[in-house]
């Protein structure tokens, strides 16, 4: 009977947590949701969209021209278990307004493209695999030169497209990736680390836990919150971002963002290959990365010939950062200079 006490306390404890922690949401969050909720969404997906097989699955991309003649072509390669809407609309559109024609896709087992049900971790597929789905894409848009931008995960692709088609690459930028996850020299996420996130997870789950649009809103403001804080916070695009994927496409898989770390910890070291690269390349990452320490991005620097690096003071591993505008115009003069 006292274990049984001891239990329900515990339980009751836990959820008295779960429900009065966590990040305060700002004070006009209800109201911001509300005025989202009655109004017409905007359309997110505002270029040319296509489905291209790789690999047997469907990979569902968009292409947005600007007014002008393209300069060339930017593709966008966002991060794990993210999709195309991940990226933030201004960010996608900075790119546009400077003459490129953009190009994002969904990665496999996200968003509209295929989800794969029969992943088997024994036999997963690997950042090469998924770099083929880039390659897919550019292929079907008869892109012969692109500018890539890749984000975590998408800067790992992003190295394959670059080490394996070469000719196919106008310049790199990485994001907050890595060369090797699993190199040895390099400290890795620590116990501590993992530890602290899924104390700070714990009370987040309260809106997975009730659902509902307004509360998956609020999930993804808080997540935003815990990630860059209150400064740069824009609610209405974040709640419209959300709600449209709960609306007109298929919101997230969890499953896929397991699949796509396996395919990261699979694939192994990318050195040898980046140390032929005779692509420009910058590489920005955040100082205060625990997720991918800084370590990393350091030494795609040392290892790809003529890499010029940024470092993000403070900043951990989130997207979009505090000032993600001075970070595009960085990104597109780098772009603009090759």
């Amino acid at each position: 009977m006292i274990v049984v006490f001891a239990i329900l306390l515990l339980f009751g404890l836990l959820l008295i947590y779960v429900i009065v922690s966590g990040p305060k949401l700002p004070p006009e969050t209800d109201a911001v949701i509300d005025e989202v909720l009655k109004s017409d969404l905007p359309e997110l997906i505002v270029g040319e969209t296509g489905i291209v097989l790789s690999g047997g699955l469907n990979i569902w991309y968009e292409s947005i021209l600007p007014e002008e003649t393209p300069k060339g072509t930017v593709l966008l390669l966002v991060g794990s278990g993210a999709d195309a809407l991940m990226w933030p609309p201004k960010f996608v559109r900075a790119f546009v307004d400077a003459g490129y024609r953009t190009i994002r896709y969904d990665h496999r087992s996200t968003g509209m493209s295929d989800w794969v049900k029969d992943w088997d971790r024994r036999n997963p597929y690997s950042v090469v695999d998924m770099a083929g789905d880039a390659m897919a894409v550019l292929d079907v848009n008869e892109i012969q030169k692109t500018h890539l931008v890749g984000l975590s995960l998408g800067g790992m692709i992003a190295q394959e497209v670059a080490i394996n088609h070469p000719h196919r690459v106008a310049s790199l930028t990485l994001m907050m990736t890595s060369g090797y996850v699993g190199d040895p020299d390099i400290p890795g996420l620590t116990s501590r680390y993992l530890l602290e996130s899924a104390v700070k997870g714990i009370p987040l789950l309260k809106y997975r836990l009730m659902r509902g649009e307004r509360n998956l809103i609020k999930e993804r403001i808080a997540k935003q919150i815990v990630g860059l804080g209150y400064d740069g916070l824009d609610m209405k695009e974040i709640a419209e971002v959300v709600l449209y994927d709960l609306r007109k496409r298929r919101g997230i898989n969890m499953r896929g963002a397991f699949q796509h770390l396996t395919a990261v910890t699979v694939s192994g070291s990318r050195y040898d290959g980046l140390r032929t690269l005779s692509v420009p390349t910058f590489v920005i990452h955040g100082t205060a990365d625990q997720v991918i320490p800084i370590a990393h991005g350091r030494k795609l620097v040392e290892v790809i010939p003529g890499a010029e690096g940024w470092w993000l003071e403070g900043v951990g591993h989130a997207f979009p950062v505090q000032d993600t505008q001075v970070l595009t115009e960085r990104i597109i003069t780098h772009i603009d200079c090759q």
